[in-house]
């Protein structure tokens, strides 16, 4: 069995990295590249995507240590500069991590800032004259600055962390958070003269209205084409990189190379974070596969995003078109806050949803599900919120759907999605708010089939007042179409199978059609009946 190295799975220090032979796929040359273009910088990221360890890095370079690099291609870019300038100069850093702490109360986020300013103000001096952490802060670079002869380096890591513990939870403090946090960044661009290098990182991203409304100097590489590869895994990076444990893996479960190499990407590939470039891998997902050699869902194992659930269904957004049907701007992406009439923002830049492509001509990204990982662990935890299904229970019950359908019991399978769709809540919806309850009953059947895919292919499609999916095996393939009552029958429902042609696809496959034709009754809250025709061409 193949040699697996060691993962540094969790390990954010870049120095650990280096000097405990961690794996370590080599990102300097964009490190070079920005130290010598430009000057203040800010990053948006989804979690553990490589933004603190792409941070420890830049603290190791601007602290000038040069041992943690040999071999990289950073230390090859600063030893042809040693005939023009002293090479592997040591900096003044600032180095800010929002990470650590819990922020319920004002005091938990001043607590944080007053600690950091004191162990800098042990280095470089205070005056008494400073009272507030904003002046504090601006004396404290000022003095780093005249004590060392050099300009500083600010480094802050998750500077959104506070701000998205309170969001939608506590609105209030949300403000006192955002007022807080405008104040001491701001000092950033008063004291520019003092500062050589600046690094923001967060997952989400600012706008003019935000806390960042003063600190316009900032340039924004979230969506540049020339540093989309900054955070995470390409598939070249993959391929040069992991040799030793695409083939353990491989082995381990009975793959060949190329058939590990395909999973992957199936399972784990797909962020896209610019117009153009090459997508990326979630960087700890590929850590842990190859560190236990099994495929499991990890990055989104370490955060269920119950929030973001909750304020999609608020909101009332359609959620199929999550999977690959959203077309918003940049504008839309770069947006702060969430809000309800546009959650996509937040969701886009907590990795949930990712660029699939860009119309050049219309301004506009398209946006889906980044991989299988993602698609279903969010449909997983959507499943319970539109369903009388238990969180608990998601994947057995999917399971037993396709159980069911595999055996051709189509009245157990009827029966089964009769049951959790008279569990639809509705909330406080009324009859003038009928569409909305409709598009509560197509999410609910859209979830079922499209988590399905997980074992058998299977399309979804959903319009006004219906919805029609297919589920296609090997030898035989259904075809079903929902309608509310108000709209047909489970007859009327065949009947659009045939008229609309949807079996003509399917035509010389070799393959048999069954349509399953039903009508939902939106007062009841449930399927109504149901008609299975077994032989199309009868129909």
């Amino acid at each position: 069995m193949s040699a697996v190295r060691k993962m540094p799975i969790g390990v954010q220090s870049f120095e650990v990295i280096r000097k405990d032979d961690f794996i370590y796929i080599d990102k300097t040359e964009l490190i070079w590249k920005l130290v010598n273009e430009s000057r203040v910088h800010f990053l948006s990221r989804p979690r553990r995507f490589g933004k603190s360890l792409f941070l420890s890095t830049l603290k190791a370079y601007f602290l000038g240590q040069k041992e943690l690099f040999k071999g990289l291609a950073l230390e090859t870019y600063e030893e042809a500069e040693k005939d023009k300038r002293e090479i592997w100069q040591e900096y003044p850093v600032l180095y800010l991590d929002f990470n650590p702490s819990k922020y319920e109360t004002r005091e938990d986020l001043e607590s944080l800032l007053n600690n950091h300013l004191c162990r800098w103000e042990e280095l470089y001096g205070r005056k008494d004259s400073e009272n507030t952490i904003t002046e504090r802060f601006f004396g404290v670079i000022n003095r780093s600055c005249e004590k060392t002869g050099r300009q500083v380096v600010i480094l802050i890591d998750e500077y959104d962390k506070p701000l998205l513990q309170t969001i939608w939870k506590d609105e209030n403090l949300n403000e006192i958070y955002r007022t807080v946090l405008k104040s001491f960044f701001g000092v950033i661009k008063s004291a520019d003269q003092y500062i050589r290098f600046a690094f923001l990182t967060g997952v989400t991203k600012f706008s003019k209205v935000s806390i960042f409304s003063d600190l316009n100097n900032l340039r924004d590489l979230s969506l540049l084409s020339d540093y989309s590869g900054i955070c995470g895994i390409s598939q070249q990076e993959l391929e040069k990189g992991f040799v030793p444990e695409i083939q353990n893996l491989a082995e381990k479960n009975s793959l060949s190379y190329d058939e590990a190499l395909a999973k992957l990407k199936q399972r784990y590939d797909g962020y896209l974070f610019a117009r153009k470039g090459s997508a990326m891998y979630n960087p700890f997902s590929l850590l842990n596969v190859f560190a236990s050699g099994e495929f499991s869902s990890y990055w989104f194992a370490t955060g269920t995003p119950t929030f973001l659930v909750n304020y999609l269904k608020k909101a009332y957004y359609n959620i199929p078109d999550l999977d690959g049907n959203v077309k918003i701007n940049e504008a839309g992406l770069e947006t702060y806050r969430a809000d309800a009439v546009n959650p996509l923002p937040i969701l886009f830049q907590s990795g949930y949803v990712t660029i699939k492509d860009y119309n050049d001509f219309a301004g506009l990204y398209r946006l889906g599900f980044p991989n299988d990982e993602v698609r279903y662990g969010f449909l997983d935890n959507l499943l319970p919120a539109y369903t009388s299904v238990k969180s608990d229970k998601t994947g057995l019950s999917i399971w037993e759907f396709y159980e069911q359908i595999e055996a051709a019991d189509i009245d157990g399978f009827m029966e089964k999605l009769k049951g959790i769709i008279s569990g639809i809540p509705y909330d406080s919806l009324t009859e003038k708010d009928l569409a909305l309850r409709e598009q509560n009953y197509q999410t609910a059947v859209y979830l079922v089939f499209a988590l399905m895919n997980q074992f058998v292919h299977t399309e979804v499609h959903c319009a006004a007042g219906r919805a029609d999916c297919t589920v296609e095996f090997p030898d035989k393939v259904y075809i079903f179409e929902f309608k509310l009552t108000a709209n047909g029958t489970a007859d009327d429902a065949l009947k659009q199978i045939r008229e609309k042609g949807y079996a003509d696809r399917f035509s010389g496959s070799g393959k048999k059609v069954i349509a399953v034709g039903a009508s939902f009754d939106e007062k009841k809250r449930t399927i109504k009946d149901w008609k299975i025709q077994r032989e199309m061409d009868n129909l």
